[in-house]
Parts: structure tokens; sequence; C-alpha cells
């Protein structure tokens, strides 16, 4: 799975990256614009906006990919393998169903809002919405990948835990060693 993710992530992190740096000018930009000069850029306050939602749903997309998101697994590290696979598939049948739901409410709100544009760029609102999509698309297909490989019983013990210990986890049970008695 390393090489997809590896596919997956690198290119979203890059688009990003590229948003941020957009934003952080037109922002920037914009109040040097008017503090200094008493004028501004009109599309800054939209398209800041616009890239800021595609920003947030494509890290949800990474996120999601590199198990990032928050968790809790004190039961899940309890239980057998079996356990572990039951609620490896009910969890992301869950996730697959919210998915949907998510899917279908943003899609109504696309397609009412295909027809009205942003009141300074002229486009589309639906532009806020199309991340949300593609977001649920994604996320579908990873659910939906990880529910074939559960049941075909190729999912590492690792990937049964939905969550990764941050590194500051690490890093402390690193620390704890039966020498230093903080075990």
């Amino acid at each position: 799975m390393s090489a997809v993710t590896k596919i997956l992530v690198k290119p979203i992190e890059a688009i990003i990256a590229a948003c941020m740096a957009v934003m952080l000018l037109l922002v920037f930009g914009n109040v040097v614009l008017r503090y200094l000069f008493n004028t501004g850029i009109s599309v800054s306050d939209e398209l800041s906006r616009l890239l800021f939602v595609w920003m947030v749903f494509l890290g949800a997309m990474a996120a999601l990919v590199e198990r990032a998101h928050l968790g809790v697994d004190t039961l899940v590290k309890r239980l057998s393998r079996k356990g572990r696979i039951i609620c490896f598939v009910l969890s992301n049948l869950l996730m697959l169903y919210a998915t949907w739901l998510v899917a279908t409410g943003t899609w109504k709100q696309f397609v009412i809002n295909l027809g009205m544009t942003t009141p300074v760029m002229g486009i589309s609102q639906a532009w806020f919405f199309a991340p949300l999509l593609i977001f649920a698309a994604l996320s579908a297909g990873w659910f939906s990948l990880a529910l074939l490989r559960a049941l075909a019983g190729r999912v590492p013990d690792d990937e049964l835990i939905g969550v990764r210990e941050s590194e500051e986890e690490v890093d402390i049970e690193a620390y704890r060693t039966p020498d230093n008695g903080k075990s």
C-alpha cells in the first residue's frame, strides 16, 4: 500500500502547497495594496475562499490515505485479529455509508448552485462543492478497496487499526525502557 499512498498523496500535497502559496500571495498582496496604495485585488477574497475549500478536502483525502485522521484505538488494540477484522469491516462499511450520504447531499447542492455565480469572479458557485464530490468519490473507492482487501484476507495487522500513532507517542514509547524505570 505504500506505493499507492505515494502515488495518491504526492500530487495532492503538491496541489495543496500551490493553493496555500496562491492564497498567501493573494491575501498578503491585498493587505499591502489596501494599506499602502488604498486599492486591492478584487478577486482576492473569493479566490482565497475557493482555494481554502479545495485545500481542506484534498488534505482530508491525503489524511485518509495516510491514516492521519484522529481516532481512538483503545478497544481495537485489545481485540484479537478476528475482532479487529470485524471492527475494520464495520467501520469501513459505516464510512462508506457516510460517504454516500455526503455525496448525495453535495450533489444536490452542486446542481442547485450550478447556475449561480459568484459576485466578483463570476464563476459558478458549484466550484465550491466540486472538491467535496471529488473527496467523496476518492474516499468511496478507498473504503471499497479496504473492504475488498479485508474480505480477501489481505490486510496486515498494522492496517487493522485505523489510526497511526503520533510521532510524540512513538518517541515516548522509545524513551520508556526497563533500564530507566519509566515503564
